[in-house]
């Protein structure tokens, strides 16, 4: 247990890292636009698998974060990374961010997918 708490904190970490990295000017614009995605997801209020389903809850937080965040940091120049972590780690206790733009857009990904699938079912056969 003590594994999985250290690694949520590393995790918490880079997305803060992240964080610092998209805003620095050495950061090309796709790695800005995907970084600010991946972070908008980390720090929604509201998941694309929302917590309560067994399992599938937490596996989107498992899985998708670490994989968005692993493709960013490709992305990113390493020396930015590096300065993004350091300035990271002065970070000490913030309060954790809300971002209502993202709960927005996961709101509307779940629409979409309620009305796609309304659209499917009530097709004429």
């Amino acid at each position: 247990m003590a594994k999985l708490r250290d690694w949520a904190r590393a995790l918490k970490g880079e997305i803060l890292a992240l964080w610092f990295a998209i805003r620095d000017p050495r950061t090309p614009w796709p790695a800005r636009l995907l970084g600010a995605l991946v972070i908008g997801y980390a720090i929604s209020p509201i998941d694309l698998i929302p917590d309560f389903i067994p399992v599938l809850g937490y596996l989107d937080d498992v899985i998708l974060l670490p994989l968005g965040l692993a493709l960013v940091r490709r992305l990113i120049p390493a020396e930015v990374m590096a300065d993004a972590r350091a300035r990271a780690q002065q970070q000490t206790s913030a309060p954790r961010p809300r971002s209502v733009a993202a709960a927005v857009c996961v709101i509307l990904v779940w629409i979409a997918f309620a009305a796609a699938m309304l659209s499917l079912a009530l097709r004429p056969r």
